[in-house]
């Protein structure tokens, strides 16, 4: 029996609608699926009894921020968004390790730290190509480690220590050629060390204390030329001895050799000129102690508990830093020298302690009176029998039990403070009460025996390793433990500014800045104090709130490149025959019943003067059916389209994502209002289209793309120092124009240089304002006219810091704004970057007097002067209060002033004269190839920067 046409029709419509709606479906996922698919394998191989990864159930895992997962801030080439980073540390989580991690082939940095994860390491771990850090520490995995980890070719930190791991060390890490860190501590890791290991020229610490290692020492371990820590305590070296080559480690910072086993004679370290700890003790060590000297870092010296004879050399004084020199239970004879201590000065925080105990000491040489700073042990030597030297010969506690625990207090006058704030310290002396962010932060192998002698330095140390003032970090709960290792709780406060409104808190760019530092590993290893690890973080009040973005844009990203995962696209005939079926479908609606229709409720008719309503079907033969190829980026609203009208006209359409969906009544609301917006220096909306439960935005296409997309490195026609200042002109007048002009008065709220379009004439216009941004009159609650206390939509890094304090968004929010934009036309930096801030990279700087060194170099030659104005501007625009900001208006009429001082240019070679000041045109006579995506960036994951890296300031 044939098929009736209209069946036939019916069949068309149906098939060609369902590719339609599958292109639309794949199109909201951005993260690549296999990923996707991965972590959903890696979240069901876990127990998570405190529910914190109950995000991942649902959404996309980059656009939808899932718990713990970072990813790029750019797509791949392959169109897809991937995950960067895993950091899932101290989340009480149990289970195992999922092969699926495996697929995360992208990922840089694998955290789940302290967790109770058991099973064994998986080998597919080796597909993760681009890991650089893998930290496991602090579970309860067990297994062998996986030859495949060797080949990874980025790995640079290994941390897997205190677990239950076995086996031996696969001799494919000697592959690992940028490994700086192993970490393996605390295991049952068993076999040879792996000679092999000496090629790993980066290996800056090994830590393999407390195995089951066996065989010998590795004299090649002496050729590893960066090598400052090597700490293998409490291994079965049975016999071995110790290579006489590592006394040619001239590098080496620390050497724990520690119950080992060893035997044999100690070697001369004396070539060691840095060496600042020794421990040989617990061993069989035989012979006499070298008389060639230590290093003048010393600070301590522990070779207890061998067979050690002869005398104690008077090397051993005149180590001005000397903390412990503990020679107990050896075969020592004649004389201790007094010389050690006497030879010292010490400061009121400096002490000494020597143990000598269980020898065959016979007197003590010299002088015999020592300072209240020196402690001396002597039970158990022939002297204590025939000297009246009660002090030193009295029964000692061990000298395990005389580890000292610190607990800091402030010295504020007691009163209480309202939890969870806490007395802050401050400079000059002030007490007040604060709400800081704790860390919980061990140093797992100290070049110290105590702390307190160094407490100043290492606060400065890492207080700069922060880029804090020392000042605003106090350290608690501080005590030793065993290993040795040090544990304490870092408190880190906010700077207080009596002129603020909340100046008790951080706000959220800086708390996310301090924690990046932390778990990216940016602070350096300090000679003194050694590596660190990191146990916790407890964010207490308003921090529990902060979202932690990545910023780690990868290498190679090509321009143009934007989100979107569209599988492939259909064919001619197939787009044809949806395009006429859609148009069918539409004539049908018209004659069904409202109840049947996707708008139940009767439609609203308005007619807005001075934009054009357009219908479904000429926005999708606008944008060949919104094909992927006229995909030009993706905002928070929904994805843009270039879009061809039937005159011809080329425009820049918005197309709403479902979550984005108004009301008709309030879009066409909105779009009453943004008709009435005109401005040069706006971006004018052309029309809109509101049927088949889609809503859009028209707008007038930018051929030169986003003011980002030129700051880019990878931008073909750098903008010269004058084109930058009427760039910033024409964004500052646009913005006074929705300050002080528009009807009701907008304030913006997500300015950054990415909605910042440039014309064909390079004329700037400030896009993507709306009526959510409107500037609402004050209400009955107080709230002062021109603040918006709505949910945010801004980007991290121009974000208003104040807003994190109040809650409110004023005009002086677009200044701030605006501001970091004028820094990044200065340095063609990122607002952030690697955990780096540009406002405080360049107040650095500015206050070091070494600002020109970070300005951007492709911008040619300026005035000094006008280069000056304009750096002060843009640092005045960016203070953290909004009362210390200048205006929109004198952010405008302070431009002026700065163009009026540039001289007029005898060529138009770079651009023509004074559009900012004239109206005249801006040009570009290098020819300036179109930029593919021209109407915004890709900014999904809320920074969509790829150019720049902060430099490091140094300080004069």
């Amino acid at each position: 029996m044939p098929l009736y046409p209209p069946i036939l029709l019916a069949i068309s419509v149906l098939l060609a609608v369902s590719l339609f709606s599958a292109r639309l479906v794949g199109a909201q996922d951005i993260t690549d699926p296999t990923e996707v698919a991965a972590l959903h394998s890696i979240k069901r191989s876990l127990d998570d009894p405190m529910r914190n990864l109950s995000d991942w159930a649902s959404g996309d895992p980059c656009s939808s921020n899932w718990t713990g997962v970072l990813c790029y801030d750019s797509v791949l080439e392959d169109g897809y968004l991937h995950v960067v980073e895993l950091q899932l540390l101290n989340m009480n989580l149990s289970g195992v390790l999922s092969p699926e991690l495996g697929r995360l082939s992208y990922m840089k940095r694998m955290d789940f730290m302290w967790n109770k994860i058991s099973g064994s390491l998986p080998m597919e771990i080796g597909n993760i190509s681009a890991l650089e850090l893998l930290l496991v520490n602090g579970n309860q995995l067990t297994g062998s480690l996986p030859e495949a980890i060797g080949y990874l070719p980025n790995l640079r930190r290994i941390q897997i220590d205190q677990n239950r791991i076995s086996g031996p060390i696969p001799s494919s890490f000697a592959n690992l050629a940028k490994a700086k860190h192993f970490h393996m501590n605390n295991n049952s890791i068993s076999g040879q060390l792996p000679p092999e290991l000496s090629k790993l020229t980066e290996l800056v610490h090994i830590l393999l204390d407390n195995n089951n290692l066996s065989g010998y020492l590795p004299p090649e371990f002496s050729e590893l030329p960066k090598l400052l820590i090597l700490q293998l305590d409490n291994n079965n070296f049975d016999g071995a001895t110790i290579p006489e080559s590592y006394g040619n480690m001239t590098k080496l910072l620390k050497l724990s050799l520690r119950n080992c086993s060893l035997q044999g004679h100690m070697p001369n370290l004396s070539r060691i000129q840095q060496l600042g700890y020794l421990d040989l003790s617990s061993n069989q060590l035989n012979g006499s102690i070298p008389t060639d000297g230590f290093s003048k870092n010393i600070t301590t010296i522990n070779l207890s508990s061998n067979r050690l004879q002869g005398t104690i050399p008077l090397t051993f004084s005149g180590l001005p830093h000397l903390q412990q020199l503990v020679l107990a239970n050896n075969l020592l004879s004649g004389s201790v020298p007094a010389l050690i201590w006497q030879n010292r000065t010490f400061n009121t925080t400096e002490t000494l302690l020597m143990d000598f105990r269980n020898n065959l000491l016979s007197n003590i040489s010299g002088d015999q009176s020592y300072s209240s700073n020196v402690t001396i042990w002597l039970q158990g030597n022939p002297l204590c029998s025939t000297s009246n030297l009660v002090k030193v010969c009295d029964t000692s506690p061990p000298y395990e039990d005389r580890i000292q625990s610190y607990l800091n207090t402030t010295g504020c006058e007691k009163q209480s403070c309202p939890f969870p704030f806490e007395y802050a310290p401050e400079n000059p002396t002030r007490c007040y009460c604060a709400l800081p962010l704790l860390v919980g932060y061990r140093l797992k192998s100290p070049g110290i025996s105590a702390f307190v002698p160094y407490r100043k330095i290492f606060q400065e140390y890492l207080s700069s390793g922060l880029n804090i003032n020392s000042y605003q970090l106090e350290l608690d709960s501080i005590r030793w433990e065993k290993g040795p290792r040090l544990n304490m709780q870092l408190k880190i406060f906010p700077v207080y500014k009596a002129d603020s409104s909340n100046p008790y808190i951080f706000n959220s760019n800086e708390v996310l800045r301090i924690i990046s530092n932390f778990t990216g590993w940016t602070i350096p290893d300090s000679d003194i104090f050694g590596p660190y690890e990191l146990l916790n973080f407890t964010l207490l009040g308003p921090y529990r709130d902060v979202v932690i973005f990545a910023s780690a844009p990868p290498s190679g990203l090509h321009k143009g490149v934007v989100v979107g995962i569209i599988v492939g696209s259909i064919a001619g005939v197939v787009l044809l025959s949806a395009l006429v079926s859609l148009f069918i479908v539409r004539l049908h609606h018209k004659n069904r019943p409202a109840v049947s229709r996707k708008h139940e409720l009767p439609r609203t008719y308005m007619k807005i003067d001075g934009v054009k309503s357009f219908s479904f079907l000429e926005m999708a033969l606008a944008t060949n059916n919104f094909d992927m190829s006229t995909q030009v980026g993706q905002g928070g609203y929904g994805k843009v389209y270039r879009g061809s009208l039937s005159s011809g006209l080329i425009v820049a359409i918005k197309r709403a994502e479902e979550g984005s969906l108004q009301g008709e009544k309030e879009f066409l609301t909105e779009i009453h209002l943004l008709s009435r917006l005109h401005h040069r220096n706006l971006v004018s909306l052309v029309g809109y289209c509101d049927e088949e439960c889609e809503q859009m935005l028209v707008y007038e296409f930018m051929p030169n793309g986003t003011l980002r997309d030129h700051l880019s490195v990878t931008s073909k026609a750098p903008l010269s120092f004058e084109t930058r200042l009427i760039i910033a002109l024409g964004s500052a007048r646009g913005l006074v124009y929705l300050h002080t002009e528009a009807d009701p008065p907008i304030i913006h709220r997500d300015i950054k240089a990415s909605n910042i379009l440039l014309d064909d004439k390079f004329i700037a216009k400030v896009a993507d304002f709306g009526l959510s941004r409107l500037d609402p009159e004050a209400d009955k609650e107080g709230i002062a006219p021109g603040h918006v206390s709505t949910v945010v939509k801004g980007t991290p890094g121009y974000l208003d810091p104040e807003y994190f304090l109040t809650h409110k968004l004023t005009n002086k929010s677009d200044v701030y704004s605006l501001g970091v934009v004028f820094l990044e036309l200065l340095t063609g930096m990122q607002p952030i970057s690697h955990g780096k801030n540009i406002v405080r990279e360049v107040n650095s700087a500015f206050q070091a007097g070494m600002v020109l060194t970070i300005v951007d170099e492709r911008m040619g030659s300026y005035p000094s002067e006008c280069l000056d104005k304009f750096i002060d501007l843009a640092l005045n625009c960016c203070q953290d209060y909004q009362n210390d900001r200048p205006s929109m208006t004198d952010v405008v009429r302070k431009l002026e002033n700065i163009l009026h001082l540039m001289p007029v240019p005898e060529t138009t070679m770079t651009v023509g004269r004074r559009e900012g000041m004239s109206g005249k045109e801006v040009t570009l006579s290098s020819s300036s190839n179109p930029i593919n995506h021209p109407y915004v960036s890709m900014d999904v994951s809320g920074s969509n920067l790829i150019s720049g890296i902060m430099p490091a300031i140094i300080a004069r």
